[in-house]
């Protein structure tokens, strides 16, 4: 499970402190001194119980620069931007956490909130609980080396604990290692987050597992080079098949060597000629790819049949 951090600093801090101080941190989870310095800077945040509050009015009487735009959605409030620049680049955001009984949960759903979804993660981050009892999570370890990676492969997840994100709770969330599955806390709740940045994030993979078969569900990290290369082939044009042969027998990325063989099996003139993509795929060399081939396979097999 995620690593509990002791931090019983009384300290507080502005965010704008906050902030200043991270960007002189390079945070890496792998280092222990930048992990506790950062986190020493989470704590004294999360101990000024009004700068959020603050925010958050003068977001709504609409003065300028409260807020950064963010990619998360109303959930996520962007409190910082990394600087990509350096090793080590975060950046701090606000979690908000609905109960059941709050008009967002009912009105998005709890899906919205990644509710009942247990997921990795494919970059290290530290949390604090802020303000409310917290959401709940039901913890368990991963081996990410040991997986393949398509769906359906059986994911040998490590039930640790169920426990709740209490305020001033500090937590370090590893990538590929630590997987929970969240639930709504008892009244509304807010965590504090700083997340990790790699410019390599993209290729690797954030999976949501099915608890109850004890499989990998779904990829859920989307890559936009696996939808471009997929509307090329679907032109058909021979530069863009040539392309994607060569993806499927060449490139480094798995995932992008699936998306080739999905793309021109989706083009198929018919079922047997989609059959032997599938088949080469099988005998591609990659894990992932055969084994996402030999589903494919099956599925093909059972509707002739």
């Amino acid at each position: 499970m995620p690593l509990v951090i002791d931090n019983p600093h009384e300290e507080s801090c502005t965010l704008a402190e906050c902030v200043a101080a991270l960007e002189d941190i390079a945070f890496l989870a792998d280092d222990p001194a930048s992990t506790r310095e950062a986190a020493d800077w989470m704590r004294r945040l999360a101990n000024n119980r009004d700068f959020l509050g603050e925010l958050l009015v003068d977001q709504l009487a609409g003065r300028t620069g409260a807020l950064i735009d963010s990619a998360y959605g109303v959930q996520a409030l962007m409190l910082s931007r990394p600087r990509l620049s350096r090793p080590g680049a975060a950046f701090l955001r606000a979690a908000i956490w609905p109960a059941p009984h709050d008009h967002a949960f009912h009105a998005s759903g709890p899906q919205s909130f990644v509710y009942g979804i247990a997921h990795d993660h494919n970059f290290d981050f530290l949390t604090v609980g802020y303000c409310g009892p917290g959401y709940v999570s039901d913890y368990y370890e991963e081996d990410y080396q040991a997986l393949a990676g398509y769906t359906g492969e059986g994911a040998g997840l490590r039930f640790v604990e169920r426990s709740a994100l209490t305020p001033g709770k500090l937590m370090l969330y590893r990538r590929h290692v630590d997987v929970h599955c969240q639930h709504p806390p008892e009244s509304l709740s807010v965590s504090l987050n700083l997340i990790a940045v790699d410019p390599a994030q993209a290729w690797f993979d954030q999976y949501g597992f099915d608890l109850e078969r004890g499989t990998l569900a779904r990829l859920l990290n989307p890559n936009v080079q696996e939808v471009l290369l997929k509307v090329a082939v679907a032109s058909g044009t021979d530069a863009a098949l040539d392309y994607a042969a060569w993806v499927g027998a060449h490139h480094p990325s798995d995932r992008l060597r699936l998306a080739s063989f999905a793309a021109r099996a989706e083009i198929a003139a018919d079922a047997e000629a989609a059959e032997a993509i599938w088949r080469a795929a099988e005998l591609s060399g990659s894990r992932m790819v055969a084994g996402a081939a030999r589903a494919r396979r099956r599925m093909l097999s059972a509707r002739e049949g």
